[in-house]
């Protein structure tokens, strides 16, 4: 069953993204509601998948189809998780991090992570799948009785940051390779977002329209069927049950960071997202929530913006047109940036 499926694929934040019901888009409501009338009734299905609550809307499926669907979509989930959960000694992704190279790649994670390479180098690098030995010496630290702001000592964190390059990945069809041993990846910033389009694509396969797809992050096929956009919620991380803001998409995805998702040590200046350059969590924003066309684009963008100054950040926009950022500073500002 779909609600057992990647249990263990922690992906490190908190939920931030809700579904709202209605064509004005009222906040009253968290569940997905039907034009009087007009509209047939949707396929719902509701549990956990990616280590988070998850749900499927179909509209023009009947229950068995429906089922018959959920079916299919979690040998999917699981096809996938045996490639990029870090929690499985045999997945791709673990087996890569124990040996430094995969001999004959699964093709699934070769275009995640060349995907992946060129978010890193549209941001410069804020974008960054090698940060693993940084999530490793933070959470060694906390782990062994480690308190307090500081964080680790500085030398292990130049430690870790001589480990972390996204041009230390070599990526192609026969082989990938890690260049330097003691380098390791996390595909924690991008998987979410590739898995959801992959689930797309499953569905569009068999003729879907009117879709809504949530697996923490959101992507959604055409228009609700009442004819308006489906209207997404965007969480206030810092105010759990408030809205920071409402977006409307149609055909598009949507995909947040932010800090809130997992801390290290209590008092939040240590979080999952950490900026590959300095080897801190970056603290500028309280989120960061990316619309565009690909969950997979979204949900790394979001991330590489997150770890950006604000001028830097909407500089890297332009190079990805039709996406737009919804930015929430620390402390509440808000701005929205246009590619």
């Amino acid at each position: 069953m779909m609600d057992k499926t990647l249990k263990n694929f922690d992906m490190g934040r908190r939920r931030t993204l809700k579904i709202i019901a209605a064509a004005g888009g009222s906040l009253a409501s968290t569940r997905i509601g039907l034009a009087s009338g007009q509209v047939p009734p949707a396929f719902i299905w509701r549990g956990t998948a990616l280590g988070a609550r998850a749900s499927l809307t179909l509209y023009h499926v009947g229950k068995d189809e429906g089922r018959r669907l959920v079916k299919e979509i979690s040998g999917e989930l699981q096809r996938l998780e045996s490639m990029f959960s870090l929690y499985r000694a045999d997945s791709a992704v673990s087996l890569l991090n124990a040996g430094e190279y995969v001999g004959s790649p699964p093709m699934d994670l070769v275009r995640l992570l060349s995907e992946a390479r060129v978010i890193s180098e549209v941001t410069e690098g804020a974008f960054d799948v090698t940060v693993q030995p940084l999530w490793k010496t933070y959470a060694d630290y906390y782990r062994n009785g480690g308190s307090g702001s500081a964080g680790p000592e500085l030398e292990a964190i130049d430690r870790a940051l001589e480990l972390v390059d996204y041009r230390g990945v070599d990526i192609s069809s026969q082989m990938i390779r890690l260049k330097k041993p003691g380098m390791s990846v996390t595909l924690n910033g991008i998987a979410q977002g590739y898995i959801t389009d992959r689930i797309a694509d499953l569905l569009r396969g068999h003729g879907l329209r009117h879709v809504l797809i949530d697996l923490g992050e959101i992507r959604a096929l055409d228009t609700h069927p009442a004819g308006r956009p489906w209207a997404v919620g965007l969480q206030d991380p810092d105010r759990p049950g408030q809205f920071t803001d409402v977006v409307n998409i149609d055909n598009q995805a949507v995909a947040t960071s932010a800090g809130a998702g997992t801390r290290f040590g209590g008092n939040g200046v240590h979080h999952h997202i950490f900026d590959p350059g300095s080897g801190r969590s970056s603290n500028i924003y309280s989120s960061i929530s990316v619309v565009g066309k690909h969950a997979t684009v979204a949900d790394a963008l979001s991330t590489g913006l997150y770890n950006l100054e604000p001028l830097r950040a909407r500089a890297v926009l332009p190079g990805f047109p039709g996406y737009s950022a919804y930015v929430v500073y620390a402390g509440g500002r808000k701005q929205t940036w246009a590619g």
